[in-house]
């Protein structure tokens, strides 16, 4: 099982839900089996009282988001003025 970007991906990971680009949900991949990167697996939700279901392919690990935002500076609060 893999994400989007590639990584390897593991029931327990904290993850995000990517559609045309926007976050759709946040929560912990559960009860997703080996073998297979499309609907595969569950997303609990850490906020939310719904359940997502988990395609690999449309999800990014949190670390890897965390990476993204801060290659672009956007991982610290701006100074206040």
């Amino acid at each position: 099982m893999h994400y989007r970007n590639g990584r390897g991906a593991n029931n327990g990971d904290k993850l995000v839900k990517l559609e045309g680009g926007k976050i759709v949900a946040v929560g912990v991949l559960h009860s997703a089996t080996p073998g297979n990167d499309y609907c595969n697996g569950y997303i609990a939700p850490i906020q939310s009282p719904s359940q997502e279901i988990a395609c690999m392919v449309d999800c990014l690990h949190i670390d890897d988001v965390a990476e993204m935002l801060a290659e672009k500076g956007l991982d610290k609060r701006p100074e206040g003025k």
